[in-house]
């Protein structure tokens, strides 16, 4: 039945990626880092690059009446900037996107003279006991922490750490990102022993990382499906994929093949 269920699973994200990019949103609401001026919240890579808070350019601190400390190093902020350029040998102009950056700085730990401007929100939900029996029945489980603002797994320490459920509008988005996780620690080199967390030479962004976050995800889109609540996680997971699709070249084919290991892996925690 499991089988099943995945392919059906694994056809919807295809279906949902057929249909073009989704903008990825965070599904936690606590603790995620925005931008201190607007509260906005940072999406896609950059939502993975900064830590939990909230963040300003040098020039949005100082206008604000704040100075960032001495010795501080602002952090990345990536975006895509589109320019145009006539292409010759078509005679027509094109559109070349450029990857450019900037830097921020953490307004309450990097910065003096600034408070927080977060308004805390939480939210009352019920254990989805589909869902909470399949991270109970994970047999050699990872310790599992609960803190606001990151979800992440350390193969190090073998933990992972995710916001707890009442920072998450939907339930069910509370499961996917810990199935998320769950699925990293499967790769551990005492479990199913993965290249993606293993290996100690994996960067940010290079092809063994980016893989690794497909089976991730596929393996936690899976693993929603028998738990019954694909419907209202799935359009996330699928624009999740397709940002790290991208980082591959838009290898859709890669798919079908990551699906395998996520397969294995969320066969190895539901029946561990």
């Amino acid at each position: 039945m499991s089988e099943t269920i995945y392919n059906m699973v694994t056809d919807r994200i295809i279906e949902q990626l057929e249909k073009g990019v989704v903008p990825w949103r965070c599904p936690w609401k606590n603790g995620t880092p925005v931008n201190w001026v607007t509260q906005k919240p940072y999406r896609g890579i950059n939502s993975l690059l900064l830590e939990s808070g909230e963040y300003g350019t040098f020039k949005q601190i100082s206008e604000a009446g704040g100075k960032v400390r001495k010795g501080e190093k602002g952090q990345i902020v990536v975006f895509w900037k589109w320019i145009e350029r006539e292409n010759k040998e078509i005679d027509e102009k094109e559109q070349i996107p450029f990857l450019r950056y900037y830097k921020v700085f953490n307004v309450i730990k990097q910065a003096e003279g600034l408070e927080s401007r977060r308004d805390t929100e939480t939210f009352d939900h019920d254990p989805i006991e589909s869902a909470q029996q399949i991270v109970d029945g994970y047999a050699d489980a990872p310790c599992i922490l609960y803190k606001s603002g990151r979800a992440v797994y350390y193969p190090a320490m073998d933990r992972v750490s995710v916001p707890p459920l009442k920072d998450y509008r939907e339930a069910e988005e509370y499961y996917s990102v810990l199935f998320h996780e769950l699925v990293h620690s499967t790769g551990h080199k005492s479990r199913l022993a993965r290249k993606g967390i293993t290996q100690s030479s994996v960067s940010f962004g290079d092809e063994v990382y980016s893989k690794e976050e497909l089976v991730a995800e596929i393996g936690a889109a899976m693993l929603c499906g028998v738990a019954g609540i694909e419907n209202v996680t799935i359009e996330n997971n699928a624009s999740y994929i397709q940002s790290w699709l991208r980082v591959l070249k838009e290898d859709s084919k890669l798919i079908v093949h990551v699906a395998a290991q996520a397969q294995k892996a969320a066969d190895y925690i539901s029946t561990a």
